[in-house]
């Protein structure tokens, strides 16, 4: 029986990569061997409790101040070592995270195919976002079978030389999961969050971490969230507080001791997908957040210049707005005040997924292997 082995590290990936592992784990011609890396710890394990996943191998790389060349290499040459006692018949990686890239490397040595989940995204500048445009790029040049979330994504691949018979059209896992976990109203641990549910009162959901972002930006996104909460007090703006430290002296001096300003740790997945539920709108930098707010009809504006994910943009679904503090007070305020922009930004059509990106993946892989046929691909028309 062929063994395929999913390889992530981080909380997104873990994220996405729960509904493929469920879809390979069901599907009686695979063995399905979950692989992690740690490159996250805490954050990782949480998904995978959720999700009830138990990976097989954990590198367990994680180290304090670790950096990205670390990461690289660590992850190489403990996937090396687990590729010469074991080699699977494909492993499969995902999106555009250092463990993705170093794992598509390793498994590449080793003559081992490559499955790309969430494959074909670009942002058009290869320092934005860092390093996540440059992994994606590389991963795509050695992947064997590249699952496009987006027609999009496709053309881009087609774009730089890949075969489409190589390329099969998904729809994003991310969906997937969300739609799974949504329904299941987790517990919030902040007691302040379980208030906030209960009061119906109005939530801007601001989440923001980018390396690119980092520094003077972050601390005008600080300003511009404490003149929204001073002009708006029925509003509560609720930021889950990245903790890169660096992220943290930026964005939080501002918001102290602000009444309607609630902060809090890193969320658990199950949580932070409540906590979207009840958003009325949603300020983000992150890119998960682009494709999963849309599905529960939250408008989403990115504090970004450029995105990887146009699609939404297309869709008026989402607004690239940038860093600049008056555009996010303006444009924040818009929202919170002009219903037809509302309406328009909360009702347009996800071009994201229909939940069902994991079947496809598993098809994909089957027929990668001679072992069955591709589903048709993802059209949100």
């Amino acid at each position: 029986m062929p063994v395929i082995m999913p390889i992530y590290g981080t909380r997104p990936e873990a994220i996405k990569m729960a509904p493929i592992i469920a879809a390979l784990q069901a599907a009686p011609e695979f063995e399905c061997v979950v692989t992690v890396t740690g490159q996250h710890r805490e954050m990782l394990d949480q998904v995978n409790e959720l999700f009830g996943i138990f990976p097989d191998h954990d590198l367990d790389i994680l180290e304090p101040g670790q950096t990205l060349a670390g990461i690289m290499t660590r992850t190489i040459n403990g996937l090396d070592a687990l590729f010469a006692e074991s080699a699977p018949d494909a492993v499969v990686v995902q999106g555009d995270t250092t463990t993705s890239t170093a794992a598509a490397i390793a498994a590449f040595y080793r003559g081992i195919p490559v499955v790309h989940a969430e494959a074909g995204l670009r942002s058009g500048d290869l320092f934005s976002p860092f390093p996540e445009e440059a992994n994606r790029k590389i991963t795509s040049q050695i992947a064997s079978l590249h699952l496009a979330p987006t027609s999009t994504s496709k053309a881009n691949l087609i774009a730089e030389g890949v075969a489409e018979e190589d390329i099969v059209v998904t729809g994003n896992t991310v969906i997937d999961a969300l739609l799974t976990t949504v329904g299941k109203r987790i517990p919030f641990t902040d007691p302040q969050l379980e208030e906030l549910a209960a009061s119906g009162r109005r939530v801007l959901l601001v989440t923001t971490h980018r390396r690119e972002n980092q520094g003077e930006a972050m601390r005008g996104v600080g300003r511009a969230l404490a003149r929204i909460a001073a002009a708006e007090p029925d509003l509560v703006i609720v930021l889950p507080a990245h903790k890169n430290p660096v992220v943290r002296e930026a964005v939080l001096p501002a918001l102290e001791g602000l009444p309607n300003v609630v902060v809090t740790e890193p969320m658990a997945y199950g949580e932070f997908t409540r906590l979207l539920s009840l958003a009325h709108v949603v300020l983000t930098d992150s890119g998960g957040v682009q494709e999963e707010a849309p599905s529960l009809g939250k408008p989403v504006l990115v504090m970004r210049e450029n995105t990887e994910r146009p699609e939404a943009v297309v869709a008026g679904t989402v607004a690239l707005i940038g860093t600049d503090e008056e555009r996010i007070v303006t444009e924040v305020e818009r929202l919170l005040h002009d219903a037809a922009r509302f309406e328009a930004m909360a009702n347009a059509v996800n071009p994201y997924g229909d939940g069902r990106a994991a079947a496809r993946t598993a098809a994909a892989i089957a027929e990668l292997l001679g072992l069955g046929e591709r589903l048709s691909d993802f059209d949100p028309s």
